[in-house]
Parts: structure tokens; C-alpha cells; sequence
């Protein structure tokens, strides 16, 4: 999609980032529902690694996974859901890995900490060994203020967050809770490339901008983070533990489509283990999350949601 240049712009300056979603956070715009905006974002790492000897060791804990808000949209209030049209991503060359020593999923493989950077040249990411991969920008933080107190930006909820899952991406719909009014939706953490797990504790981290709308459910409440792509719905759920965050997302997958279609429990549990797919977002944040796809064809046109 071509960027609107009459479209607002919500920059990436210092004054426009936050490190926890809050109600104590004051917007840094109001924009309506139904306005095209984009939003600048900032890489996770603030900018702090330009280069091979900026090691993750010297980069500020306080300034890592910034988030571009928050936003007040018209008219939210606690209670409704509010729907985000990710309308275009595009990101800044160059991308940015780093290796550590006891992080990661398979940390202690590390013996020394290392700083990547990955060229970003007409949709291909340039990766060690030389390897080129298609790109394919996403976004990892996405999420609403809390009812109260505060998470940090790096941390995934039911309010959203660090969410890193690669489905958020240009196309698909994120559905959120609105906890306070205005909804003070943040945005951050773009990827021109994850794998499910981000295994090594990053994707190919870059900054970027990111053209997005929102409409407003008014009186919906969803189970949790939800996405749509064009061919499926998306359930997102975090826990201490793959295990129980599966579960949770299985349980609550269950019952809206019980709900939904109108159906028993182990009835939508039959078309869970016969079409869903339980996939891994990230086993590499404070909390694990997980998604559990669902074809929009089991919906039968029904959805939760106006369409």
C-alpha cells in the first residue's frame, strides 16, 4: 500500500516512546476511528547498536523495546474492542541481531557476545554464511494501556505487548481490549524476519513505520489478543510456562467457537484437534506465548465480530 503523505504522522521521537503500557502514560496524539495514521517505531534496542562493537552488554536495559504512543482513538471506552487494520510496514535497513552468552533458547551454545547487522536490500535480508531470505515485516508490540498499574513494553498480556508473533504483519487485523478510555494503543519492536520461537532472543530488528486504522466494537469483549489474516483467526495467549499458556489458549480458542457456532465443548475441541493449529510465538520474553489458528471456514461466516 502507498503511504498517504496527508496521512498523520506519529514520529518516532523521545517524547513519543514508552517502555510500560499505563494509564498513567498521557497520549502523544488523539486520532479518530477510521483515520489512516502512520506511526514511526524505533528499533527494540533504541537505536543503541549501529554496530559490531556495540555489544548487547553495553545497551540500556532502560531503553530496550520502545513502543511509538500512546495513541487515544475517539471514543473507546472499557468494554469494547478496538480493531487495528495493519494497512503497511516498512522498515529501515539496516536489520540488527545480536548472539549472548546464557540467553536464548540455546544460550549457553554463545561463548562470546556478537552484533550483527543485516542489509535489507530490495525485500531480501542478507543474513551470516550468506544467506539471503525474503523479508517479511511484523510487528512485536502491539497492545492497550492495562485497567491499572503497568507492563513493560517488553512483556506480553491480555492487553497485548510483546506479543512477537509474525502473523502481525501488513493484511491482517489485531483485536485488543479496551481497558481505559481512549484505549492508548503503543506500537513497536518491527521485525523484517522471524521465525516462530525467536529462538536467539531477536528477530532481524530494525526500525520501520507502520500505516494502521482503527474501528471500534463497541461492547465487545474478546477472550484475549486476537488476529485475523484472510484465511484464519489467530487466538494469542501468554504464561510463565509453554504448557500452561497452550492450554489457556486451547481453552479459550474452545470456547468462542462453542460459543459461536453454538455448538458443545467437545465439539469445538473436535474441530480444534482435527483443523486448528497450535503454534509457538516466543519462548524468549518474561512470559511464553502461543496462537492458536483457526480457518475463518470453521466460522461458517459467523464471526464474534462485525465484519
Amino acid at each position: 500500500m502507498a503511504q498517504n503523505p496527508e496521512s498523520r504522522i506519529v514520529s518516532r521521537d523521545p517524547e513519543n516512546l514508552i517502555y510500560a503500557f499505563s494509564p498513567a502514560n498521557p497520549p502523544c496524539c488523539e486520532i479518530a476511528p477510521g483515520e489512516a495514521v502512520i506511526v514511526e517505531t524505533q528499533d527494540c534496542f533504541c537505536g543503541q547498536i549501529q554496530g559490531p562493537d556495540d555489544l548487547f552488554e553495553k545497551v540500556g536495559w532502560d531503553r530496550i523495546n520502545p513502543a511509538t504512543g500512546p495513541i487515544f482513538v475517539q471514543g473507546a471506552l472499557p468494554g469494547d474492542t478496538l480493531a487495528v487494520e495493519i494497512l503497511d510496514i516498512r522498515v529501515l535497513s539496516p536489520g540488527v541481531m545480536v548472539a549472548v552468552p546464557n540467553m536464548g533458547a540455546a544460550g549457553h551454545r554463545i561463548t562470546e557476545s556478537r552484533s550483527m547487522l543485516i542489509p535489507l536490500r530490495n525485500g531480501l535480508a542478507h543474513l551470516p554464511g550468506d544467506i539471503i531470505l525474503e523479508s517479511h515485516p511484523m510487528i512485536g508490540v502491539i497492545g492497550t494501556s492495562p485497567k491499572e498499574g503497568s507492563v513493560a513494553t517488553g512483556t506480553p498480556g491480555p492487553h497485548g505487548g510483546n506479543l512477537d508473533s509474525k502473523v502481525i504483519a501488513e493484511g491482517s487485523t489485531v483485536y485488543l481490549p479496551v481497558n481505559v478510555p481512549g484505549a492508548l494503543l503503543a506500537l513497536g519492536d518491527l521485525h523484517a524476519l522471524m521465525g516462530d520461537g525467536e529462538v536467539l532472543i531477536c528477530g532481524v530488528e530494525v526500525a520501520g513505520t507502520v500505516t494502521l486504522r482503527t474501528r471500534l466494537l463497541k461492547g465487545l469483549s474478546l477472550p484475549c489478543p486476537v488476529v485475523e489474516t484472510e484465511d484464519a483467526v489467530y487466538l494469542i495467549w501468554s504464561e510463565e510456562t509453554l504448557d500452561s499458556a497452550a492450554e489457556a489458549v486451547v481453552d479459550k480458542s474452545a470456547s468462542l467457537l462453542a460459543q459461536t457456532l453454538r455448538i458443545r465443548d467437545e465439539e469445538a475441541l473436535c474441530l480444534l484437534s482435527a483443523r486448528g493449529n497450535l503454534q509457538v510465538c516466543q519462548i524468549v520474553d518474561p512470559l511464553k506465548t502461543v496462537r492458536m489458528e483457526i480457518p475463518k471456514y470453521l466460522f461458517k461466516g459467523n464471526y464474534p465480530w462485525p465484519t
